[in-house]
């Protein structure tokens, strides 16, 4: 059986995106799932309509059907823990934005809203976690700020410390990782190495004056300033990897840092949370996928997925959302801008042969979704090579990256993004 005959064999069509409309036609997901404890839900590109309509309509779904109660996005980890109250229900429309100014500029205002709604309205409330680096490594603040409060309370000759770690941090801060490289940049490197030393003396203290710092509050508190910490570390190193990035210096896999911080920050969500706890999980196709991110043959990262596959195999899934789409919405550099890049509407060329887009033209499905479990044993799996990222296309075996894809037949952006 030709490829493009065996998806539309295993695909799903899909009535709708639409995330209030009814749910009946996504009941084989029910199955595809299975049991997984994490369903992570994926996007080509970030900004596009009609992924933001799927995954609220799959969250709905799976918290509505499925009994999954925590929704872990791509997103602060720090700046996550002070947005749950809000997600639910406390607060106003003004407290979205004091908690995360950037939330619609990055375009997930929507989304948070909509799971606030489902909130105020549903029996089956969904709490919100975030589990990346502060701003997507933009600002080591949200992190810091917190961590330096916890000192005052356990450890107030350490607060010295934090605050000239705060100090550096504050030159730096941006909208995002594109914006903070450059500022960094001008820091000087005697100012990065202070910064990167301070975050690492602070890391020690936390770790040996743990039997000290427990009993002066307790052991979650004790763990949340830890982990905020851990971000603030981790997202030093990622600033570190994108600048050797931009330059050329980079070793193979460096930006692997934040992705294993992500995948660990899953792993402490789940296990400050009730037994049984299901997570759907929201982040970029190349951060959710089970194989190694190459671009031109080169490794750029071991993604969060392949952590979360390693550490909890089948209890993680892994759903990539892409678009048979002409055209996508890219993320170009620009220093002048807020987060250091801004967004357009970008025409793309035919899907390309080999490539769960271009199979799934030919085979008629969209929107709908492809189970690629039984694909791996399947004699035209291998045929299956390539899928969409951004406005360019990886290589690899799509099977063994993720367990299913979700295809749209359009790809339009988001509307009122501030980028």
């Amino acid at each position: 059986m030709a490829v493009d005959g065996w998806l539309a064999h295993h695909a799903v069509a899909l009535t709708t995106l639409d995330p209030d409309a009814p749910l009946d036609d996504l009941e084989p997901l029910r199955d595809i799932i299975g049991g997984a404890q994490v369903v992570a839900v994926g996007e080509s590109a970030h900004f596009v309509r009609e992924f933001t309509l799927a995954r609220q309509r799959i969250l709905r779904f799976l918290a509505e059907r499925c009994g999954f109660t925590l929704l872990a996005l791509e997103f602060g980890f720090s700046e996550g823990l002070e947005l749950d109250p809000w997600i639910q229900g406390a607060g106003t429309e003004t407290d979205l934005t004091r908690i995360s100014e950037n939330a619609d500029t990055w375009g997930i205002g929507e989304l948070l809203r909509f799971v606030r709604g489902h909130n105020a309205s549903s029996g089956r409330p969904v709490r919100f976690a975030g589990i990346d680096i502060p701003q997507a490594g933009g600002s080591l603040l949200p992190a810091l700020v917190p961590v330096a409060e916890y000192l005052q309370d356990v450890d107030p000759d350490a607060v010295p410390l934090a605050e000239s770690a705060i100090g550096i941090a504050a030159r730096l801060a941006g909208g995002s990782g594109a914006s903070a490289v450059p500022a960094r940049a001008e820091l000087g490197t005697a100012r990065q190495d202070a910064l990167t030393a301070a975050l690492a003396r602070l890391r020690l203290r936390f770790r040996a004056l743990e039997p000290l710092y427990v009993p002066r509050s307790d052991q979650h508190r004790y763990d949340t300033a830890m982990w905020r910490l851990e971000a603030a570390v981790h997202a030093d190193d990622a600033l570190r990897a994108t600048a050797a990035l931009f330059d050329g210096t980079a070793p193979p896999a460096d930006l692997s840092v934040r992705d294993r911080y992500m995948a660990e920050s899953v792993r402490w969500h789940l296990s400050h949370s009730a037994p049984g706890t299901r997570v759907v999980l929201a982040a970029h196709n190349n951060h959710i996928q089970k194989h190694p991110v190459a671009y031109d043959g080169r490794l750029t990262t071991l993604p969060m997925g392949r952590h979360l596959h390693r550490a909890l195999g089948d209890d993680y899934f892994a759903l990539a959302l892409t678009s048979t789409a002409d055209r996508t919405v890219e993320m170009r550099p620009d220093p002048n801008a807020p987060l250091g890049f801004t967004i357009a509407d970008t025409p793309l060329d035919p899907p390309k042969p080999g490539s769960v887009e271009a199979a799934a033209l030919d085979a008629g499905i969209g929107p709908g979704l492809i189970d690629l479990r039984h694909a791996r044993g399947a004699d035209r799996s291998g045929e299956l090579t390539r899928i969409r990222t951004q406005s360019t296309t990886l290589t690899m075996p799509i099977p063994d990256a993720f367990d299913a894809v979700l295809v749209t037949p359009t790809a339009t952006m988001q509307e009122g993004i501030g980028a």
